[in-house]
């Protein structure tokens, strides 16, 4: 059998095999480039908040208090909560703690009316009725550490704030311009499950696939060019 006819048939079928998946990379990749990541990461919705300042006037307590109080940690850190200073301390057990710098009030696991407060405080955006669930399980939309607290702001945009109970951060946020991003991307990396990982076997072989489309049909291209046709462009 010719070269080229075997050329030919490898071209048609790849073509034909990969030729959606194709379709879907270029979609994918108009949809990932048009949107401003900033706004697929929800970021153009961050309160900036008030400055964290701490004077000798606040009183904190010290860490020997912290000591005092929770026994051996491994970690101690100072930091802002809704404007207000705590400290996060990790115990020798590995457990994360949340505590009010000035009195020592411990605040994890932060309850519901916490978790409202603090979403409110970090979401710039108009809210409507905002409302707050636990999540025990890993969705498509939220794949950290679990449990979460998952807050629907209820905006045009359908924001939700993922809050950890743990530490009082925010650390995931969703809208719909991230669901349809995420959806294309989905595709494009073609893991229909987890959508992390870039290295599956299915686009690997796929990529294989494409690439062994082209080749063939850039060559096909070539071999069916006439030396009248080169003449045509001035070529000899």
């Amino acid at each position: 059998m010719k070269l080229s006819i075997i050329m030919t048939k490898i071209h048609k079928w790849l073509a034909l095999i990969i030729g959606i998946q194709l379709l879907l990379w270029v979609m994918g990749g108009l949809v990932m480039s048009w949107f401003p990541i900033e706004n697929v990461r929800g970021e153009h919705n961050i309160s900036e908040g008030e400055s964290f300042v701490i004077t000798v006037d606040d009183n904190l307590l010290s860490i020997a208090d912290v000591l005092a109080s929770i026994g051996a940690i491994k970690s101690i850190e100072l930091k802002p909560l809704m404007g207000m200073p705590t400290y996060e301390v990790v115990t020798e057990d590995g457990i994360t703690l949340i505590l009010d710098a000035s009195n020592g009030e411990v605040l994890s696991p932060l309850n519901e009316v916490l978790a409202l407060q603090i979403a409110s405080f970090d979401f710039s955006g108009q809210t409507g009725n905002i409302s707050a669930s636990m999540i025990n399980e890993g969705n498509s939309e939220y794949r950290g550490n679990l449990p979460v607290w998952r807050v629907a702001m209820g905006d045009d945009e359908a924001t939700r704030l993922y809050v950890s109970p743990e530490t009082g951060d925010v650390i995931a946020r969703r809208n719909g311009t991230w669901r349809l991003y995420d959806f294309f991307w989905m595709l494009h990396i073609m893991d229909y499950e987890n959508r992390t990982n870039f290295n599956n076997p299915l686009v690997i072989i796929a990529s294989i696939a494409a690439l062994i489309a082209s080749i063939s049909g850039i060559w096909l291209i070539f071999y069916r060019f006439t030396r009248r046709d080169f003449r045509w462009f001035g070529l000899k």
